[in-house]
């Protein structure tokens, strides 16, 4: 028995980083899908349209039967690389959000509606406190 899954195990090893491999890419197809649905509208549709036939080209790699670890490794780097952009208009946008939102907390935290009190504290140690 311990010969036969020596014999097995490099077969073994191979199926398991595929299986890995595919988690993965899964993962990654959905990660890839939410973001291009809800932000889309920041980037060009060439853009658009490279991430949309990186993640078709790996899934249909997924659903082959003779695909191989590094066949799918190699449509995940293809994914990531085409998300990219997606993901730096993402950035731009939030910062350019935040920015925005700065000038205003900034002009209502002049107006002095803030409840900020300054206290002077002593740290009673076990000797002040009996």
């Amino acid at each position: 028995m311990v010969k036969e899954a020596e014999e097995n195990a490099e077969a073994d090893k191979a199926r398991r980083e595929l299986v890995e491999a595919k988690n993965q890419a899964e993962s990654l197809i959905n990660a890839t899908e939410k973001s291009l649905e809800e932000h889309s509208d920041k980037v060009d549709p060439s853009t658009v349209e490279a991430i949309e036939l990186a993640v078709s080209a790996l899934k249909e790699d997924l659903q082959k039967e003779d695909v191989t670890a590094e066949k799918v490794n190699s449509g995940i780097q293809n994914v990531t690389e085409a998300s990219m952009k997606l993901g730096e208009a993402i950035y731009k946008a939030s910062q350019q959000e935040d920015e925005s939102g700065d000038t205003a907390s900034g002009e209502a935290g002049s107006s002095g509606e803030d409840d900020i009190v300054d206290a002077d504290f002593e740290d009673l140690d076990d000797n002040k406190r009996r």
